[in-house]
């Protein structure tokens, strides 16, 4: 949530800082700003809108100077406006901060800094940290930021420059942060896409972290003033993966990527009908699974559950991450707990990690950033190397997500000595090149959502594994579209959902064959009898459905285990380009960012 860069080194830092913003947009577009430190005097600029018009703006100021801060914004306190864009100052304009987060308690704290004078030019909460540290700052930023973060209650990804000295100071509570580090030059990120163009030599902080980034290179700390040790990783990660590689949107090029993905999911733990998975489990006391999660993920979690109590036979249950904690859950070590999260930075799905660990749960996490927060917290993890994620509306991630679950399912099935379908196992190596099959829909679904995207609701309907699905694609439509539309199981449509059903009314079924199919031709016939406009995902050789549905999407047959996989892919690719006929910015749909960090 918000993107922060922050440079210290030999090139021009504008020419930095504004590359590291584009690169992090997806993390919030609504404002951007930067703090450079030039000859003893801050050049500050700060626009409302996407970074481009921070680009702009200072196109032609020539900044000479190698320092410097800058940050764009999805807004949490305050709307969209110039003063609420950061970085953040105090009353002197001498001290600049960027954060990430939020300060629980920043009205008391603004209410006592009112109080002794400071004035405030801003509704974020983050103004807070500037006058904070003005009130502890005489001669050591470092310190003054310590003393300052003693009084805060919150998250926060942290950097904070001052007139007076050369530094950077970077402090991580609870939101990401990383060190870059370069020859002669030392970067702080809220995520690596910002700096990849200059080194892959990253630090990943942790929780109470403090990095001070000076001339000769990095010294770090946590707040108790004691020295860490912290590794310095190889990323990856390299420029292309990042880039649109001819694609109009990133959302389209991360559908097309999924053959790939789903590849990378599955390369070295399917072989020799086994499963292969490098994860921590004391089988013997495991009673029960609990998954949480957000969002996509948590779609992909209910998928969860119908494949590991299906093909694993224990009990599972699914938790909004969100709502976690707040039942007062009763955990205990006889349970695991999976936490799934494409960043692995999501506070809520932390925040249900640690208090599944306090009660004593074997924890486990489906993750696909690597040196992410989550994957340092849980015991072990399925990673799923499908690659960085730019699109803020998940795709390529939640169908890897869904693989890695059913090889839990298989391995934990394995491991209790139960035998493995040789039959899945086959489909489940060919299901890059099933994905692939199904991504040549592309143009009938182009064509489809032409004649849909004036259309002000939708309904989307699936029985058993393809409820979640259903869910799944009217999230996507309504991120990109801002279509109102609702998934339900089917037979629940009668129950109360069927009163919306005109001649107006799409209605995207689920229709692919299990040993529901004869009840959803059911559901689709009352659809039918209401005048709704029936659209009917269907396996390529069930042609029963054609004379009740107005439009046919016909996916390759796989086995049932796996087609929330390949029926998700027509309902991506529908809502793409409903959105994109619609002349809507694909890849930062309104209000919406990547990685949401803050509860």
């Amino acid at each position: 949530m918000c993107g922060i860069i922050g440079y210290l080194g030999h090139q021009l830092a504008k020419d930095i800082l504004l590359d590291g913003l584009k690169k992090l947009e997806y993390r919030g577009y609504d404002s951007a700003g930067l703090c450079i430190l030039n000859d003893g005097q801050f050049f500050i600029d700060k626009k409302v809108g996407p970074v481009v018009q921070l680009e702009q703006s200072v196109a032609n100021q020539e900044i000479i100077s190698t320092t410097g801060i800058a940050h764009t914004r999805w807004a949490t306190h305050g709307a969209p406006s110039e003063n609420n864009a950061h970085p953040h100052f105090d009353c002197h304009g001498q001290i600049a901060v960027v954060h990430n987060g939020i300060i629980e308690n920043y009205q008391a704290l603004k209410e006592v800094l009112i109080s002794e004078g400071h004035q405030f030019q801003s509704e974020t909460d983050s103004e807070v940290l500037a006058h904070l540290i003005e009130k502890f700052y005489t001669d050591n930023l470092e310190t003054a930021v310590t003393k300052a973060l003693a009084l805060v209650e919150g998250s926060y990804g942290l950097v904070v420059l001052s007139i007076k000295e050369n530094k950077l100071v970077a402090v991580r509570q609870s939101s990401p942060l990383i060190i870059g580090v370069g020859v002669g030059e030392t970067f702080v990120a809220s995520d690596i896409p910002a700096i990849l163009n200059y080194t892959k030599q990253v630090i990943y902080l942790n929780d109470n972290d403090l990095a001070i980034i000076d001339s000769q290179g990095y010294h770090l700390q946590n707040l108790a003033g004691q020295v860490v040790d912290r590794q310095v990783e190889e990323v990856k990660l390299n420029v292309e993966q990042i880039e649109k590689k001819g694609f109009k949107h990133f959302m389209l090029k991360e559908i097309f990527e999924q053959p790939q993905t789903i590849s990378n999911v599955l390369a070295g733990r399917v072989k020799d009908g086994q499963i292969k998975l490098s994860i921590d489990l004391d089988l013997s006391r495991l009673k029960r699974i609990i998954i949480a999660a957000c969002g996509t993920s948590w779609h992909s979690a209910l998928i969860g559950k119908y494949l590991l109590e299906n093909i694993a036979r224990i009990p599972v249950e699914v938790d909004y991450a969100s709502e976690f904690r707040y039942r007062q859950p009763l955990v205990s070590d006889t349970d695991l707990f999976v936490a799934i999260s494409q960043s692995g930075e999501t506070a809520d799905t932390l925040a249900a990690l640690r208090e599944a660990k306090r009660q004593g749960a074997q924890t486990i996490a489906i993750v696909n950033v690597v040196g992410s927060t989550v994957t340092r917290e849980v015991d072990s993890g399925i990673y799923l190397h499908a690659g960085p994620e730019i699109g803020v509306a998940s795709t390529k991630a939640f169908t890897a997500q869904v693989t890695a679950l059913i090889l839990l399912a298989l391995y934990l099935r394995q491991l209790v000595g139960q035998p493995l379908d040789d039959g899945l196992l086959a489909d489940l190596n060919q299901l890059p090149e099933i994905v692939a099959t199904t991504l040549s829909l592309n143009n009938q679904l182009a064509d489809l959502a032409a004649q849909f995207y004036h259309t002000d609701h939708f309904l989307y309907l699936g029985r058993g594994l393809n409820f979640p699905v259903a869910l799944e694609g009217a999230l996507k439509l309504k991120e990109i579209s801002y279509i109102h539309a609702e998934g339900y199981p089917a037979a629940e449509i009668k129950h109360g959902p069927i009163a919306l059903v005109d001649e107006n009314m799409p209605v995207v079924f689920l229709a692919t064959k299990n040993d529901l199919s004869d009840k959803i031709i059911s559901n689709i016939q009352e659809i039918k009898a209401r005048g709704g406009r029936i659209i009917a995902v269907v396996d390529q050789d069930y042609d029963h459905i054609a004379e009740l549905a107005d439009h046919l999407i016909r996916v390759p047959v796989v086995n049932v285990l796996l087609s929330p996989i390949v029926n998700a892919i027509p309902l991506q690719l529908l809502a793409y380009h409903i959105a994109d006929y619609k002349g809507l910015d694909v890849d930062k749909p309104r209000n919406l960012a990547k990685s949401v960090t803050v509860e």
